[in-house]
């Protein structure tokens, strides 16, 4: 995998994102521009909606937006909340979630976790069970704590609230864990480029449900550019409602080339294995892990600093800057949490020799401060 041959001087990503783009998808999304209303894109679209579907494993049409994720967000709360939507917190943003809906005009209400724990269907029934809400929100993978939240479990619930529409934010879990849409049964799955899918920043993928397109079709306010209605008419002719970022389109069909070369069991299974090296250099250098035992992050970890018994403290810019003088840029922490935790990615094309030559260079800025 080669990062750094195009930008003399470049820090490579190991941020929760944008993560490393490789030098293959950025010449692919660097390809020449052609009409967007042409042929030409309906065949780029038409070449790609295959993969997408057997990557969501989907029956369904997958739409592809020219926006970061929280447009798709955004119009999902617009497109689906008619009377009040739950919105499951647990981090900076899932909890950002609730503040999107109030902003569009809807009766919301959190169903908050403490941060550093997952949101569970438990307490997800308790709420629903009221008969208050016709939607919810869930983040499946908050990457301001490292959490993964049991998608499955909560999404087992949709056979009990079926009037109830499940949107599922997989921003940074989407392609390097199975997300299965159709077997797990929600609404609305989303995700950005500029995670798991290694792109550049700019263009969200994501898929609908059946019943989310009808109730999305009742909804009078549901505005034009995020409609879901406008998204699947578009979409089944291998088009989008409004200018797509065509280079993203581009760098998406390179991107799926490579996922589908390597296997999707492989993707995931190279995930777990570079996950795992980041939580064992943590433990080798005396840290404990920021999230509940269980429901870490496959795709980034947050490491405790001393925010817990037990845990080592250390100077986190100092590190950051130790580590960045070497080439390589990690989190420092978000939000309230920022400082007394660290972040790093595994995310997208980063392979066990890749993750290596990173903690070769934190355990060099370990020794320097």
């Amino acid at each position: 995998m080669k990062h750094l041959s195009l930008f003399m001087g470049h820090v490579k990503l190991h941020i929760p994102g944008p993560v490393e783009v490789s030098e293959k998808t950025f010449r692919a999304f660097c390809s020449p521009m052609i009409g967007h209303r042409g042929q030409g894109f309906k065949d780029l679209y038409a070449r790609i909606q295959p993969q997408l579907q057997q990557l969501l494993s989907t029956k369904q049409l997958v739409y592809i937006s020219t926006s970061s994720a929280w447009g798709v967000m955004e119009g999902a709360i617009r497109n689906l909340v008619a009377r009040k939507v739950l919105n499951c917190m647990c981090g900076a943003f899932s909890d950002k979630w609730l503040d999107v809906s109030k902003r569009c005009g809807k009766e919301a209400e959190p169903l908050q976790a403490p941060w550093g724990s997952p949101i569970r269907a438990t307490e997800i029934d308790k709420k629903l069970s009221t008969g208050q809400f016709d939607a919810l929100t869930v983040i499946h993978n908050e990457t301001s704590t490292g959490v993964m939240s049991p998608i499955g479990e909560i999404a087992a619930l949709k056979k009990k609230y079926p009037d109830v529409m499940f949107i599922v934010d997989s921003v940074s879990s989407m392609s390097a864990v199975p997300l299965k849409f159709d077997e797990l049964g929600i609404d609305v799955l989303l995700a950005g480029t500029q995670k798991a899918f290694a792109l550049p920043p700019g263009t969200a993928i994501f898929v609908c449900s059946p019943a989310a397109l009808a109730r999305a079709a009742t909804m009078k306010d549901r505005g034009y550019y995020f409609d879901l209605v406008e998204f699947q008419k578009n979409a089944e002719q291998n088009m989008t409602p409004s200018t797509p970022s065509i280079g993203h389109v581009y760098a998406l069909e390179s991107k799926l080339e490579d996922i589908f070369a390597e296997g999707l069991e492989a993707r995931y299974a190279r995930h777990r294995r570079t996950n795992q090296l980041v939580r064992d250099w943590a433990a080798k250098h005396g840290f404990t892990l920021f999230p509940e035992k269980g429901f870490e992050s496959l795709t980034l970890t947050c490491v405790n600093n001393g925010a817990r018994p037990g845990g080592r403290t250390v100077d986190v810019p100092k590190l950051q800057k130790l580590v960045k003088d070497a080439g390589f840029l990690i989190d420092g922490g978000y939000g309230k949490i920022k400082g007394t935790t660290f972040r790093v990615s595994n995310m997208g094309d980063e392979t066990e020799a890749t993750m290596g030559e990173l903690l070769a260079v934190m355990d060099g800025g370990m020794k320097g401060l």
